[in-house]
């Protein structure tokens, strides 16, 4: 969740510097704001309360540590990739780091699926 914070105070002070003076920072400030506020912020919270409190809901353990570590070093490479390519009005780096990000969301929702399905009961 300390990736979250981070990510929520770096969006605040990336709006905040462009709303004093738009001409400090190039490239589309506030779509490379929209994307750290949502997948960073905000995702990144939904990916660390989910992966703690899933598993002890369901009663089993995370199905793969390993699948959560990936999704973590996916999302946390996609997102400053696709924030440059917004701030650098480069699509193709903007395509890179979007796969990057999608790729820890499917990553993400295989886990939580295969920690909560449907199980016999526990013994």
């Amino acid at each position: 969740m300390s990736f979250a914070l981070g990510y929520g105070l770096l969006g605040g002070a990336l709006a905040i510097t462009w709303l004093i003076d738009p001409t400090l920072i190039p490239g589309d400030v506030p779509r490379a704001h929209g994307h750290i506020m949502l997948l960073g912020f905000i995702l990144m919270m939904i990916y660390g309360i989910a992966l703690h409190v899933l598993p002890r809901f369901s009663g089993f353990p995370l199905y793969s540590e390993r699948m959560a570590d990936w999704q973590l070093y996916l999302a946390n490479i996609g997102l400053p990739v696709m924030v440059a390519g917004w701030l650098t009005w480069t699509h193709a780096i903007v395509l890179v780091g979007g796969a990057l990000s999608y790729g820890a969301m499917v990553l993400f929702g295989l886990n939580m699926v295969m920690t909560v399905r449907a199980r016999g009961p526990k013994a």
